[in-house]
């Protein structure tokens, strides 16, 4: 009697181990599962009709429910924080480097998905940002969906009037620091004002600024490691003496990054260092269509200038992490969204939910075409391969950007002189570092 009720007991233990290992497309086991994912407004991401189609045909090929809570950035950090520190977290929150990798992985509150990427996918997806996503060479806490690059634009009317069209190429969008020059001297000669601003009344829009001194004569804004600031680079020196000396480019302490926009819609300025996609698409609510001014003017979006005409662009990233709330099954079965959304098939329709651009270019080797059917989507994805170091996973960010923002304020202020405005930079990235 006993053996009988051992090998019964036996098979009902196989059968129930048998229906939790399941691995096809319809895993039973997952009926039970519920996972929570909680987004921030990533393009169509923070939009619940959008979201809840793509979570539905994920639902249906795996069996695994998942929950959505839609933040915003204006509370979302402090939702984040305070339920990861009560352990009341969700399972996977979608964002970038700068908060799942340097903030809530680099406190203990992220699961290592190295185990993700093989190395197919590490060829497949864009290295910066693959190396955004990772804390060190073994350790990762985001798996990447989507990607921007920003970049500057000019008024592309006012160019060839100004005489200054061979100093921009349309086919690449790239140029050199010395078509650069030319072309603004060339646009003050014609117009005899402001071309551009130096915007510095705040933070906003400062990935142009940061961008446009960097790339002029190749400086650096942080080390290779992200564990200090290196603006006091004699070649970043150089790039804002050139900026401060250079007819129709003024400081700006009395505008940000928005105002910047405004001014060059509305031709005031001739170029604008605070733009990317989004601007590119609709540059005004009120506009007259993508790609133009107020008054019709075409815009050319560019990399910014660099001695090369090889640009290292500012950028952002965004993806999924998984929170540890410490239960193996919901950890896989993020997993198992991760991999559903950002390495199949089905990676196509996520991209173009965020409006952004695929951070990977391929999926199992197959190309992944996702914007070929819009021209200005398809022609901006030129820019892609530009993305540079993404170094907002860097120590001290925070006060690090209203450092920089001040710094330019008192380069603007200063004499112009070498030494006033190597004084100026050494202090702002004294600032930076904490010291």
């Amino acid at each position: 009697m006993k053996k009988v009720l051992s090998i019964a007991l036996a098979l009902v233990m196989i059968l129930a181990l048998a229906a939790c290992s399941g691995n096809g497309q319809n895993n039973q086991s997952a009926d039970a599962t519920e996972i929570t994912l909680w987004t921030y407004p990533i393009g169509n991401w923070g939009d619940e009709a959008t979201v809840t189609a793509l979570t539905d045909a994920f639902t249906a090929e795996t069996g695994i429910k998942v929950k959505v809570e839609y933040l915003t950035y204006a509370d979302g950090d402090d939702k984040v924080n305070t339920a990861l520190t009560a352990n009341a977290g969700p399972d996977l929150i979608m964002e970038g480097p700068e908060r799942l990798v340097s903030n809530w992985g680099a406190n203990g509150y992220m699961v290592n998905i190295a185990d993700l990427f093989d190395d197919q996918d590490k060829a497949e997806i864009n290295a910066a940002a693959l190396a955004a996503c990772y804390a060190d060479a073994n350790t990762a806490y985001e798996y990447p969906l989507v990607m921007t690059a920003h970049c500057m634009a000019v008024n592309m009317n006012a160019v060839r009037e100004a005489g200054a069209e061979a100093n921009i190429n349309t086919e690449t969008h790239t140029w050199t620091t010395e078509q650069f020059l030319d072309t603004v001297n060339k646009l003050y000669a014609k117009y005899g004002d402001t071309v551009g601003a130096v915007f510095c009344n705040g933070q906003g829009g400062d990935q142009g600024t940061r961008a446009l001194v960097n790339n002029l004569y190749g400086g650096t804004f942080t080390d290779a490691a992200h564990t200090k600031y290196t603006w006091d680079d004699p070649k970043n020196i150089q790039a804002l003496k050139t900026l401060y000396d250079l007819d129709g480019i003024n400081y700006d302490a009395s505008i940000v990054g928005g105002d910047e926009i405004a001014n060059f819609y509305n031709g005031i300025f001739k170029m604008a260092f605070c733009w990317n996609i989004a601007q590119q698409l609709n540059p005004n609510s009120a506009g007259t269509g993508a790609g133009l001014t107020a008054n019709g003017d075409e815009i050319v979006f560019m990399a910014f200038p660099s001695e090369t005409g090889e640009a290292k662009l500012q950028g952002g990233i965004w993806g999924f992490g998984i929170v540890n709330n410490g239960d193996e099954a919901r950890i896989e079965a993020a997993k198992k969204f991760i991999k559903y959304m950002a390495d199949s098939e089905h990676t196509y329709d996520a991209v173009r939910a965020s409006n952004f651009f695929a951070a990977r270019s391929a999926v199992a080797g197959e190309a992944l075409d996702v914007w070929s059917d819009n021209e200005i989507m398809a022609e901006y994805t030129k820019l892609m391969p530009f993305l540079g170091d993404y170094y907002q996973v860097t120590v001290n960010w925070a006060p690090a950007r209203t450092a920089w923002w001040n710094m330019l304020q008192k380069v603007g202020a200063s004499d112009g002189s070498e030494d006033a405005i190597a004084a100026a930079v050494a202090a702002g990235c004294a600032e930076a570092n904490g010291n």
